[in-house]
């Protein structure tokens, strides 16, 4: 008797007639035929063996280098149930439009069965994907970035309970591109692209869209959060999880090369982008980091201001859309001062600073973060590592703090759905265009916002010890644009800060918009930082505050009687502070 994983196989073959199917059994082996045949090819292009082992360059089509949010449906039966940010269709319409798209996609292809397993293996938090792919650059990319084959399907078994995802190529046609979730199913289906966060369907679709919608109806959370622990002198470890839109630092944060080493701050990673959060027995917050690699952003990252990720991507690392140096190595902007000579742009053309960067703005590379010298020795805990801290930070020139604490769990909600970051040239072509990214969960809330700041209250209120909520900017300028505060390193100073608030040994004023450090409580032995820009760095403007809070209420507008009452009050708190210090002159 056919279990459910065979016969939904089965109903996609049909729909999408591949010229064979290959069940992925996860080996190395398998691995290893992949790559060979992706070689041959042209999917694939080898490195320096010598410098680079076992690493090489995939190029995607260059309509096809980003997740396409335009395209990007939440297919749930109810409207409302998706909400105000998200784009919808309802199931029927959406799986009307699209399979067609999936008609005979796969004749003369191969077809992968792909199981996987979003979490450690042996966590009761775990879930089991499957995704079909006719892409084996997908099939390799999703053996580093989850747990795939025999282990995912032991731990199936006959059951029904995995998310299937339909992947397929198709024509790669961006007309032709949906990416569709049907939460009520636990379904999604991808067509059109190669890339990443669109095929990869692990990744942003399950663990984060599909699986908000579950941990909503299951009593957890699911977030677009780093997981760190900072190692203390005495070698007490303590997890904190943040939540960063892009180019904000996330990935630096959670590898972070502590600049209090010498002290005794290290910095341990759990995970650099998702985390799974469940209540445990004793009222702490328990997170797991449901991936097992890394899917980073390779401009910018360098030996200053990543050094883990750097050894780490020296080995068994697929790069896509890099420059290919004339010593078959690796190379993007950011990763040197000076590019070397005679190298292949992204495009696979010969390359000069005329014709744009050798390396696309979004190239990425896919590395196993057991090759992290920083991966911490409780990364794959079965029962997740105890949050003490959420942080949320963004990228503001002038408004934020250097960092900042939530009154109370209900005020730290209100700090994360109100976060909001100016965006870089390099992303939008624009500077300082200011964007709202509630938990940095925009893209990726499977569901209406308004539901899931509720979510989060409720969460909060069945915790006897909720993390402490801290607010993050490592981006505030001078009047001449000039960054204030160094970054990188640097910026366990900060977290050593949040670690003695939650021991209760570190000091802060009471501001409007949260308690700040007083100068003396951060510790800046070595840094040479004036008290003017100290002062600058730890600044809160009642006036451009007072602007912010009216940005806040237009957005809260969105979301109409879905809003919590109790943001709204969080909202009026912040305005009386505000106005109390105006008149105090404080």
């Amino acid at each position: 008797m056919s279990t459910p994983l065979e016969n939904w196989v089965e109903e996609v073959a049909g729909l999408t007639r591949p010229e064979r199917i290959v069940w992925c059994d996860g080996s190395s082996s398998e691995r290893e035929r992949l790559i060979e045949s992706m070689l041959k090819d042209g999917t694939l292009i080898q490195f320096d063996e010598k410098t680079y082992p076992n690493c090489y360059l995939h190029r995607s089509d260059p309509r096809d280098v980003a997740r396409t949010e335009k395209v990007t449906f939440i297919c749930t039966r109810r409207k409302e149930d998706a909400g105000p940010t998200n784009n919808w269709m309802a199931p029927e319409e959406a799986k009307n439009r699209v399979r067609p798209l999936f008609q005979g996609a796969m004749k003369g292809r191969t077809m992968y069965v792909v199981p996987y397993i979003m979490g450690p293996s042996e966590s009761p938090f775990s879930k089991v994907g499957v995704e079909v792919t006719d892409s084996a650059y997908v099939a390799v990319s999703m053996g580093i970035m989850t747990r795939t084959g025999r282990v995912a399907l032991d731990r199936l078994g006959r059951s029904d309970d995995f998310v299937p995802g339909l992947h397929s190529l198709g024509d790669l046609d961006p007309e032709h591109r949906f990416i569709l979730h049907i939460p009520e199913e636990k379904l999604i289906w991808s067509v059109g692209s190669g890339y990443g966060g669109n095929a990869l369907l692990g990744k942003k679709c399950f663990a984060l869209r599909i699986a908000s919608w579950m941990a909503r109806e299951q009593g957890w959370m699911a977030e677009h959060m780093l997981i760190l622990g900072l190692e203390d002198p005495g070698g007490r470890v303590t997890y904190m999880a943040a939540a960063f839109p892009s180019a904000c630092g996330k990935t630096n944060l959670a590898m972070m090369v502590s600049a209090l080493e010498d002290e005794g701050y290290h910095v341990w990673t759990v995970g650099d982008d998702i985390a799974w959060l469940h209540p445990g027995p004793d009222g702490y917050l328990y997170a797991v980091n449901p991936e097992a690699g890394f899917f980073g952003v390779a401009p910018g990252t360098n030996e200053q201001t990543n050094p883990n990720v750097m050894e780490a991507l020296h080995r068994n690392t697929i790069f896509t859309n890099v420059g290919f140096t004339a010593q078959k190595q690796p190379w993007w902007e950011g990763l040197t001062e000076q590019p070397p000579q005679g190298m292949i742009d992204w495009k696979g053309n010969p390359w000069s600073p005329s014709n744009g960067p050798a390396a696309h703005p979004n190239s990425r590379y896919t590395v196993s973060a057991r090759q992290s010298p920083s991966i911490s020795p409780r990364w794959e805990d079965p029962a997740g590592v105890p949050i003490s801290a959420f942080i949320f930070g963004g990228r503001r020139a002038k408004l934020e703090p250097l960092v900042y604490e939530a009154y109370s769990w209900q005020h730290g909600v209100y700090s994360g759905a109100t976060l909001a970051s100016e965006t870089t040239a390099a992303a939008t072509g624009a500077v300082g265009v200011l964007r709202r990214d509630p938990m940095a969960m925009l893209p990726f809330c499977g569901y209406n916002m308004g539901h899931y700041f509720g979510h989060w209250l409720e969460m909060g209120r069945r915790l006897t010890h909720p993390p402490r909520v801290f607010h993050v900017n490592w981006f505030r300028r001078d009047a001449d644009g000039r960054f204030l505060w160094p970054g990188y390193g640097q910026n366990v100073r900060v977290l050593k800060w949040m670690l003695d608030r939650i021991d209760g040994t570190a000091e802060a004023r009471e501001t409007p918009i949260g308690l700040v450090p007083t100068p003396q409580s951060l510790t800046l032995d070595g840094l040479k930082l004036s008290n003017e820009t100290l002062e600058a760095l730890l600044r809160v403007d009642s006036g451009d505050w007072s602007t912010e809070i009216e940005g806040v209420k237009d957005f809260f507008s969105k979301f109409g009687n879905d809003l919590p009452k109790e943001l709204h009050h969080e909202a009026e708190q912040v305005i009386r502070r505000l106005e109390h210090t105006a008149v105090s002159g404080s």
